[in-house]
């Protein structure tokens, strides 16, 4: 009896100390697992995915056990390899916004009882009240991708003529009346976030509820939260979530913040900012909401991402302060809809149902993830992913759209699934 008490009493105390603790730096054999497999692996997909034009460079970090095992940066900013890629470099995560922006608020606000996941959208959101195609349509369906929304309304149509901006929606000088900047040249009538919300509120809605990917309903959820809070968006995840987790570098804007960190360009646009993109978020519908926006506007570090999903991992804990409660990352981070083939949580991606029987290249991510694992990947080439079963974050970071989007490789050659299998069967060398 003594023994069974004391066997429990420890576990606790463990369980307490790891989820009290930070991250920390060790060996991958302090988990268990063998560097030098990880190493020889790791080394060849990255080399791999630079000689065919995946990436110009990327880099990766996998924390297990609350410990960074593996945080090492491979290639150069650009093709030229005039600047190699450094750990601390920031990147614009693209849709990986989604689960780091807009995603830990709402969770944070659906535990306070404020935002309830079942009733329609429309109680919040005032203007779909009267759209019959919108107003019944619940936060739990926009979330999880369920509620029929259209995946995309390109808003650069509606700025451009010709290739050449509309001076009612665009100027290359700051005013009042053009206060949001898409670039360093480029600025947004602040009338223009109207139109968007306009747009998607006049926007069709398929009348079959099944699983379509969309990203209209992120594109409102920062205002959505700041008419919730009565505080600006940026200042909410400030100063409850990215401060106190010690994320300095994620946020928006980068360019006005006056890092030292290199920022990681995009792509060569030759469309709307006809010039290399760098330190501006690369999605255009982001840019033209003046940069910050819940599908995609974010910038950051490897180090701070995985401050971020190690909280995630440890159920809303991180370093002895709780964000968000225990209940509400177990509701957020499950499959919602399992019967309608939808692998999707509530904001956050799952694995493909069935995954585990799938082979490396039509897996995703990669087939050994648990099922109860959860994460969200991004446009420029960005990745993250939590597996809670195996205590495992596994970041991935890349600029794959230079210096065109058209580069696929990435996807071609199952870069990221590749990376991630290394790190679920570097134990077994061992066996």
């Amino acid at each position: 009896m003594f023994k069974t008490l004391f066997f429990i009493l420890s576990c606790f105390l463990l369980t307490t100390t790891f989820i009290n603790a930070q991250l920390q730096y060790a060996t991958p054999e302090e988990t268990g697992l063998d560097s030098n497999y990880i190493q020889k692996k790791v080394d060849s997909i990255m080399t791999l995915g630079i000689k065919e034009n995946a990436f110009p460079g990327a880099q990766l970090l996998v924390a297990k056990n609350n410990k960074i095992i593996f945080h090492q940066s491979y290639g150069y900013h650009t093709y030229d390899s005039i600047q190699k890629v450094a750990l601390n470099d920031i990147y614009d995560l693209a849709s990986v916004t989604k689960i780091i922006g807009p995603l830990p608020a709402l969770m944070k606000l659906y535990d306070e009882g404020k935002l309830d996941l079942d009733v329609p959208f429309s109680s919040y959101w005032k203007s779909w009240k009267h759209r019959k195609d919108k107003k019944n349509i619940t936060l739990r369906e926009l979330l999880a991708h369920q509620s029929g929304l259209q995946p995309y309304i390109v808003f650069l149509n509606e700025v451009l003529k010709k290739e050449k901006l509309k001076r009612r929606f665009a100027r290359h000088i700051k005013s009042k009346r053009f206060p949001n900047q898409a670039y360093s040249n480029i600025y947004i009538n602040k009338r223009f976030k109207k139109k968007v919300f306009r747009k998607i509120k006049l926007s069709k809605v398929s009348g079959d509820k099944t699983y379509k990917y969309s990203g209209l309903a992120s594109l409102i959820y920062p205002q959505l939260i700041e008419n919730i809070t009565g505080i600006t968006y940026t200042t909410y995840l400030q100063k409850n979530f990215y401060r106190p987790l010690g994320c300095n570098t994620l946020g928006y804007l980068p360019m006005s913040k006056g890092f030292k960190n290199s920022i990681v360009p995009t792509e060569k646009d030759s469309l709307f900012r006809k010039t290399l993109t760098k330190g501006w978020v690369h999605d255009e519908n982001a840019a033209l909401l003046g940069g910050i926006s819940g599908n995609a506007g974010l910038f950051g570090t490897a180090s701070d991402l995985a401050k971020l999903m190690q909280m995630y991992l440890q159920k809303g804990i991180y370093n002895g302060k709780r964000y968000i409660t225990e209940a509400t990352l177990n509701e957020f981070s499950k499959i919602q809809y399992p019967k309608n083939n939808n692998r999707r949580g509530l904001g956050f991606d799952k694995p493909l149902i069935g995954n585990d029987n799938l082979s490396i290249k039509k897996a995703y991510p990669a087939p050994e993830v648990n099922a109860a694992s959860f994460g969200h990947a991004g446009y420029t080439g960005a990745f993250v992913w939590a597996d809670p079963k195996e205590q495992l974050v596994f970041i991935f970071l890349s600029n794959r759209v230079y210096p065109t989007r058209t580069h696929r490789n990435i996807y071609n050659l199952n870069i990221r699934p590749a990376l991630q299998q290394v790190f679920y069967t570097a134990s077994k060398v061992k066996d």
